[in-house]
């Protein structure tokens, strides 16, 4: 427990290289673990990379007052969990959707009015974003890439493609909101 202390101090004031050494130590137990509640280990490294990224990004707030080992597993189990209820919702979702298209009821003139006037103002976003930007937007999704692909196809690293799709995501957000608030 003393030295955890001592690893979770140093990196707080940004030592890499007690931060490689959690990393190191933790990161593919962790992607098990994850990867027993996911079932799906690709969706279980994403947590456990993502928890990396935010706790390197967030260390000079971190406030852990159990063992590092415990709040580590304790994160990636409430994002496991968190993931799985995600695909359970998508499920239904698609579920309903194709329940709806089988029933065939005639299209709403006013939704697909909406819809065609959303997927423009989301392309207009697009096409607004940097050029590097949009193309790593664009092979996440629509090729489907990983992160990791695509840093490889792009040589950048990995924390910088997950940097440019949080702006991505984030600028849509933002402009989609302003679009609903105005409707």
């Amino acid at each position: 427990m003393l030295n955890e202390l001592i690893i979770l101090a140093k990196i707080k004031e940004g030592d890499i290289k007690a931060f490689e050494e959690v990393f190191r130590r933790y990161y593919s137990p962790l992607c098990w673990y994850a990867a027993g509640i996911t079932g799906n280990m690709e969706s279980a490294e994403e947590i456990v990379e993502e928890l990396f990224y935010t706790l390197w990004k967030n260390k000079e707030q971190l406030q852990i007052f159990q063992s590092l080992k415990s709040y580590l597993y304790r994160s990636v189990r409430n994002e496991a969990v968190q993931y799985c209820e995600h695909q359970e919702v998508r499920e239904r979702y698609y579920t309903a959707v194709r329940t709806e298209g089988e029933l065939e009821t005639p299209p709403d003139p006013q939704r697909e009015m909406e819809y065609k006037e959303l997927q423009a103002l989301i392309q207009q976003v697009l096409d607004k974003l940097p050029v590097r930007r949009r193309e790593i937007f664009h092979m996440h999704r629509k090729q489907g890439l990983k992160y990791a692909e695509i840093a490889l196809s792009l040589s950048l690293s990995v924390k910088t493609v997950e940097a440019e799709m949080t702006k991505v995501l984030r600028t849509l957000r933002s402009e989609i909101d302003k679009y609903i608030q105005t409707k």
